[in-house]
């Protein structure tokens, strides 16, 4: 008897195919008749995933690494359909290649093909056909949903406020939320801030249809859906082309079949304020802020443990990113000036003692180690998996594809290896580290030096820096 293993995969549209149970049942049952063995372990299930591409399904990865061990745990995969397997023709053909090479097939138990090539053409028909019919699902389902959304329906999840009657498919205030929705909208337009409303309603135990704290972009998504003044809103282009972007071009916005929470005069209230807000600090966008200065990226929040970010060239200061948000409920504000101050007295101070009065951790126990080799490592795989997405989609030829493949290896091998050698730090010299120590001060306190100077000096010897609102003061995490 021959170990097999079963994958299923089912997409969003759950109403054209068999349940995970029913397709395990049949491979199940294929299997005993034809003298496989499933372990369960060898099960990999993939839910409501699309075939399209391999790269997003993380159950079929798990499936295909054991079949590139040297001596792999089963001879066959086993599936409902080949469309089960992929949809996309030219992975399919490339990823039933790696597997034959190493003594693996792919079985349809409801697709039975002959191993002569007459069977060889049959399974390619299929698979063209699998993939034709994904080429023509998308614009299908974008057509209906737009015609959808034409008539006023429902088009998603109910918006928060809201809840969702599944029998007569409409959206129905929601006792408990509806009341909290309005008075974001009654207190924005009285003056209350975004953040402030956020912390609010964080602090009253509200959450986002997500099941999320609230923080102002999640408060400013609100006070632009007009939803709540009974319209169904829809982009047949996706979320991504109207996010942030409420009159994008090709947005349909009708009238819905649903109640709606607030009034028409509230709402244009609303839209007048949010429209004076945005022009009011239209000078102060993050685009206009400063690329660099010396503690980017350093600071962190004493409550929270968020980062401390720069607010904007009218006030030159840091606050707790969180706390910006509505998500912390301790403002950390300090100006740069004052910061930068504290942080060379710092210096000043450790390099002027007699005995060094820090206790540095070696490089390897930190997480801001440079070079930072975890980013490097994440950007070789990010290029690895985009060379497989343009050779599976005829960039590349395998000529090609190879020798990328293995430049990009080769520099993964390398960073690997330095990363390792790197953690084996040296022992630690309290002498050469005091040197050091005021090499960074000479640069940090220089009036020539280049902010993005100043705070690659800092990172040769700084982890974290945490701020201290009550006491007004900087902790410096050291390593060498």
């Amino acid at each position: 008897m021959q170990t097999a293993a079963a994958y299923i995969r089912v997409s969003d549209a759950r109403q054209d195919e068999y349940s995970p149970d029913s397709q395990l049942k049949l491979i199940k049952d294929y299997a005993a008749k034809n003298g496989y063995f499933i372990p369960d372990e060898f099960v990999f299930y993939d839910d409501g995933i699309s075939g399209a591409t391999a790269s997003k399904r993380p159950e079929f990865n798990k499936m295909i690494g054991f079949t590139k061990e040297k001596d792999p745990p089963f001879t066959a995969i086993l599936v409902w359909k080949f469309s089960r397997f992929a949809r996309n023709q030219e992975e399919s053909i490339v990823f039933k290649n790696m597997l034959k090479k190493n003594g693996i097939t792919v079985v349809s138990v409801s697709e039975p093909i002959s191993d002569d090539p007459f069977g060889g053409l049959i399974e390619r028909i299929i698979e063209w056909m699998d993939e034709y019919y994904l080429i023509r699902l998308a614009p299908e389902v974008r057509r209906g949903m737009t015609e959808k959304a034409s008539r006023g329906e429902p088009m998603a999840q109910a918006a928060f406020g809201y809840i969702f009657d599944k029998n007569e498919k409409n959206y129905y205030p929601n006792p408990k939320t509806a009341p909290a929705l309005v008075n974001i909208f009654e207190s924005y337009v009285a003056g209350e801030g975004m953040r402030s409303i956020a912390a609010r309603l964080n602090a009253a135990g509200y959450r986002s249809i997500r099941n999320n704290p609230f923080d102002n972009r999640g408060i400013e998504y609100i006070l632009n859906n007009p939803v709540y003044i009974g319209k169904i809103r829809w982009s047949p282009e996706g979320r991504r082309a109207s996010r942030r972007d409420y009159s994008a071009e090709g947005i349909i916005i009708v009238d819905g079949s649903h109640e709606p929470l607030i009034s028409k005069e509230l709402w244009d209230k609303t839209q007048q304020k949010l429209k004076e807000q945005k022009m009011k600090y239209s000078n102060y966008q993050r685009s206009e802020q400063p690329t660099e200065f010396m503690l980017k990226g350093l600071c962190r929040c004493s409550a929270c443990g968020s980062t401390l970010v720069h607010m904007s060239l009218s006030c030159p200061s840091l606050q707790c990113h969180s706390y910006a948000k509505g998500r912390c409920k301790t403002s950390h504000s300090i100006s740069i000036a004052k910061a930068n101050r504290l942080v060379i007295e710092a210096f000043q101070n450790i390099v002027a003692a007699e005995t060094l009065p820090v206790n540095p951790e070696p490089r390897s126990l930190t997480d801001r180690i440079l070079p930072d080799y975890n980013k490097l490592i994440a950007d070789i795989n990010k290029k690895l998996s985009r060379l497989s997405e343009a050779y599976l989609s005829g960039v590349y030829s395998l000529e090609q594809f190879k020798l990328l493949k293995n430049n990009l290896e080769s520099e993964l091998s390398e960073i690997n290896a330095q990363k390792e050698k790197d953690a084996l730090s040296a022992p630690f010299d309290p002498d050469a580290y005091r040197k050091h120590l005021a090499s960074v001060l000479s640069v940090i306190s220089s009036e020539t030096a280049s902010e993005s100077s100043k705070a690659s000096a800092l990172r040769s010897v700084i982890s974290s820096i945490t701020y201290n609102k009550p006491s007004g003061s900087l902790d410096l995490h050291f390593y060498f």
